[in-house]
């Protein structure tokens, strides 16, 4: 009788798993749209004392199909202040029948040093489940151990596009005489808090979150999904300790204790310094000048080891090495700035295409993940890109643009913003003397301008190879047949703007046929269509402004004659303008293109104009001039 009950308990132990992870107890609607399905996700963290931190979690994922893959991975990154303590899992079929499971011992252990570092104490162990029958569902468990809590993991319940939540929570245990603070983003209600004997929780949950589809030209996702970051006042890293409640407060801290005491130079550089400034009368000249001083001898190299993810490596020994990573570049050439007496900010930065600001209302450790320098220069504010070996002074790209910095200064932190791209000033401006045969043969010299926000867009082909050049223009332009006879690349880094200058031919550019040959006028500057996007829930984000202006001379074979020209055409709206022009000037055939597309967030409704304004464009760019051939 016991081995019979015995094995009846074991048996709905069983069946209750497998009704867990059964895909069919899916709610229907979490399916719709969704590669993948976290069934149910609990994180806990609890911050024991500010060096022991203990991260638990446990979670459940339904892969549906293949593009859901990616979800079902599991990377845990480890360093020394960081410890894999357990990790496990199993794998189950459609039907919730468990069919595999794993241990720390099955993930890959490897590096996490990139490419470009020098220096990187992180490693990763890893986990790809070898599943090709979908559904199929992974459960992970695993608990880490940090020796620090300087940077609190945050929640994202939903974390990627194309995923669904089932359940998803994240409890955040603390002591009582702990002080934190929280942001909540994209987050509805309120926390669930609980008070114990010596400790606090507070515990956030959600249910039923269908699956985001990612939709062109949306927001930066850490503005629309759902996120909670945790930090607290008092904190320890490193053996390094301190306390913080503001961007003021981080800034000082950053100032006093990971900056201080790392600007001292040897007597030889202060003097070359002096000596290279002493002829400039003004601020701006010297750091002008410093500025390209330092471009020649330092190069970027990543250093990320210990303490040394926020703290720069000492001056000194930039000067003699000739390398760092981004703060101990801006920290060396502050040092640089120092001899001759000129004030810099170290600016911490979190840098990428989306315009990412750090959030003026929450202060933490972790937004930022590069450093750019801030010279006031007396209401002249010049921002400077340090890591490049051939930016122009006071130019910063599209790297680190238009976005909310934390000027780390003696006086404590202050938030920056930093220049904005305007559309007027961003251009791409073009001009071309073209031949056009009767074989549809077109060859002749253009030459482009590049400003502003586009100044970025050829000019890391200044210092490419002339076979490298050839290649790369090739896939810039995307022309078939287009062949480039001379390439000349200059850059005047005082304006700053680029120039290319290109001798092209193209063979069978033109249709031609017994009596006729047709073309596209606007050979080298086509607008894409865009997609549509029927019942679009996010914003539209058109990120940058810019400005394109197209001016094509076309002399033709003296057996050509047009035939048809094109009327004017013009597209206006709010998301920018559009007006070009065919037409015939002293016996050549001449194409005028003027494109300014406006930047700004529009409501998900606008979208529908958006794509018809853009397509609109892309079909008059596309539009034909038909030329009769004599003596046919």
């Amino acid at each position: 009788m016991k081995k019979i009950l015995t094995f009846a308990l074991l048996l709905v132990c069983l069946v209750a798993e497998a009704q867990n992870y059964a895909v069919d107890l899916i709610p229907t609607g979490l399916k719709n749209r969704a590669h993948a399905i976290i069934r149910d996700s609990k994180t806990v963290v609890d911050m024991r004392s500010p060096d022991q931190v203990l991260l638990n979690v446990h979670t459940s994922i339904t892969v549906l199909n293949k593009n859901g893959d990616r979800q079902a991975q599991l990377a845990l990154f480890y360093d020394k202040n960081t410890v894999i303590k357990s990790a496990k899992g199993e794998i189950y079929d459609e039907f919730g029948k468990q069919t595999g499971k794993f241990s720390l011992s099955n993930f890959k252990d490897e590096s996490a040093v990139s490419d470009f570092s020098l220096f990187e104490d992180d490693r990763v162990k890893y986990y790809i489940p070898q599943v090709n029958t979908y559904p199929y569902t992974i459960v992970y468990h695993y608990e880490i151990k940090n020796k620090q809590n300087l940077i609190i993991p945050e929640w994202r319940p939903i974390a990627n596009f194309d995923v669904a939540v089932e359940k998803s929570s994240y409890q955040f245990i603390y002591n009582l005489t702990d002080e934190i603070r929280i942001y909540t983003n994209n987050y509805k209600g309120q926390a669930e808090e609980q008070t114990l004997e010596k400790q606090k929780s507070m515990t956030w949950s959600v249910e039923g979150l269908p699956a985001v589809k990612h939709e062109p030209y949306s927001p930066n996702p850490d503005t629309y999904f759902t996120s909670v970051k945790v930090a607290p006042k008092n904190f320890s890293y490193y053996n390094f300790k301190g306390s913080y409640t503001d961007w003021q407060g981080l800034g000082k801290l950053s100032y006093d204790y990971l900056l201080k005491d790392r600007r001292a130079l040897p007597l030889e550089t202060v003097q070359l310094i002096k000596d290279l400034v002493k002829d400039e009368t003004s601020d701006k000249s010297k750091a002008k000048k410093i500025y390209e001083h330092f471009q020649k001898k330092t190069r970027y190299i990543s250093v990320q080891i210990g303490i040394g993810g926020f703290m720069p490596i000492k001056a000194t020994e930039v000067d003699k090495l000739g390398y760092g990573d981004c703060k101990a570049l801006v920290n060396y050439m502050q040092s640089l700035l120092d001899v001759v007496g000129i004030d810099s900010y170290y600016c911490v930065v979190d840098a990428g295409e989306e315009k990412t600001d750090l959030i003026p209302s929450f202060a933490s450790m972790e937004q930022g993940n590069h450093v750019i320098l801030c010279l006031p220069l007396n209401g002249d504010t010049t921002w400077l890109e340090c890591t490049s070996q051939d930016a122009p002074f006071g130019y910063l790209g599209s790297f680190t643009d238009d976005r909310w910095v934390l000027a780390c200064t003696k006086d404590g932190g202050k938030l920056l913003k930093t220049p904005k791209f305007e559309t007027a000033k961003s251009q791409q401006v073009r001009t071309a003397e073209l031949f056009l045969s009767k074989d549809g043969k077109i060859s002749g010299n253009l030459t482009t301008t590049f400003t502003g926000s586009q100044f970025d867009n050829h000019y890391f082909l200044i210092k490419k190879s002339s076979a490298e050049q050839q290649k790369q223009l090739k896939y810039l332009y995307d022309i078939n047949n287009i062949e480039f006879n001379s390439i000349n690349l200059t850059a005047n880094n005082d304006v700053p703007i680029f120039t290319e200058q290109l001798a092209v031919s193209i063979a069978h550019y033109g249709n031609p046929n017994d009596s006729r040959v047709s073309f596209m006028p606007n050979v080298f500057n086509l607008k894409r269509p865009v997609p549509a996007v029927r019942n679009r829930t996010l914003p539209l984000h058109l990120k940058r402004g810019y400005t394109d202006v197209d001016s094509l001379l076309f002399q033709l074979d003296e057996n050509v004659i047009p035939v048809i020209l094109p009327k004017k055409m013009e597209v206006t709206g709010k998301f920018g303008t559009y007006i070009a022009e065919i037409k015939m000037k002293d016996g050549k055939l001449f194409y005028y293109r003027k494109l300014m597309m406006n930047d700004g967030l529009f409501k998900p409704v606008d979208y529908e104009a958006f794509e018809n304004f853009v397509n609109e464009v892309a079909s008059y760019d596309r539009i034909r001039v038909t030329l009769a051939l004599k003596n046919k």
